[in-house]
Parts: C-alpha cells; sequence; structure tokens
C-alpha cells in the first residue's frame, strides 16, 4: 500500500509541474506573439524582434537563476512556472531557426549566418549580464561582509 501512495503523489506531483509549466508557457508565449504584433519583421527584413526577444529572455533567466538559487528560497513551483514556463514560451529559438532558414530561401544566405551567429552571441551575453548584474544587486542588497 505504501509504493501505491508514493506513485500517487508523484503523479499528483507531476501534474502539479506540467500545469504550471503549460500556464507559464501560454503567457509567455503571448507575450511574444505581442512582442511579434508590435515590431513585425517583414519577409526579407531582419527578424530584429525574435533577436531581442531571446536576448531579453537570456537576461531574464540569468538574473532570476541568481536570485532562486543565491538569495532566495524560492516557493517549488516557481522555477518550473517562470524560467521554464514563462521564459520558456518567451523565448523562441524555434523561431529562430524559421526566421534563418526564411532568410536563406529569400536569397539572403549572408544575412541568414550573421543573425545565426549575433543571436548565440547576444544570448551568452545577455545571461551573462543578466548573472552578474542580479550578483551584484544581490551582494549590494546584503551589505559589506
Amino acid at each position: 500500500m505504501g509504493e501505491a501512495l508514493r506513485l500517487r503523489d508523484a503523479r499528483r506531483r507531476h501534474v502539479r509541474v506540467l500545469t504550471v509549466v503549460a500556464v507559464g508557457g501560454s503567457a509567455g508565449a503571448c507575450a511574444r506573439y505581442a512582442a511579434a504584433l508590435l515590431w513585425p519583421t517583414g519577409p526579407a527584413a531582419f527578424p530584429w524582434t525574435t533577436l531581442c526577444v531571446n536576448a531579453v529572455g537570456c537576461l531574464i533567466i540569468g538574473a532570476f537563476m541568481v536570485v532562486i538559487t543565491e538569495a532566495w528560497t524560492a516557493p517549488p513551483l516557481l522555477r518550473p512556472f517562470f524560467g521554464t514556463g514563462v521564459l520558456g514560451g518567451f523565448t523562441t529559438f524555434s523561431t529562430y531557426c524559421a526566421d534563418i532558414e526564411r532568410l536563406v530561401r529569400e536569397g539572403r544566405a549572408g544575412v541568414a549566418l550573421a543573425y545565426l551567429a549575433l543571436t548565440v552571441v547576444a544570448a551568452l551575453a545577455a545571461v551573462t549580464v543578466g548573472v552578474v548584474g542580479a550578483r551584484r544587486l544581490v551582494q549590494a542588497m546584503r551589505g559589506p561582509g
């Protein structure tokens, strides 16, 4: 009987995690969609909106991870809700790949290659800035010592 209860509890935890990831992912995807509506990209244009969304998402995830792992004990469902769900839905590396394919089809392979590299560099730089900035802020808030 004890094993059955453990399995039931494990399933309930999984359902809760999946639920918060789905709800967060929906919110993040809606925010990304709103960004695409506010700053649309033409068929042959450089995809600045996708690049910026991905960089902003990486900046936030860097700061968020520092806060919940080094500065604050977060509720157990916050990380899957916000980190995996909201930010996973907001950032869009599938659109990034589709943008590269679109640019190549439009005869802009050089632009596609530049976009490919710039996105990776921007994402890595943004997450680094998020981590370093959050650590400095946390240390400043803790004060000397």
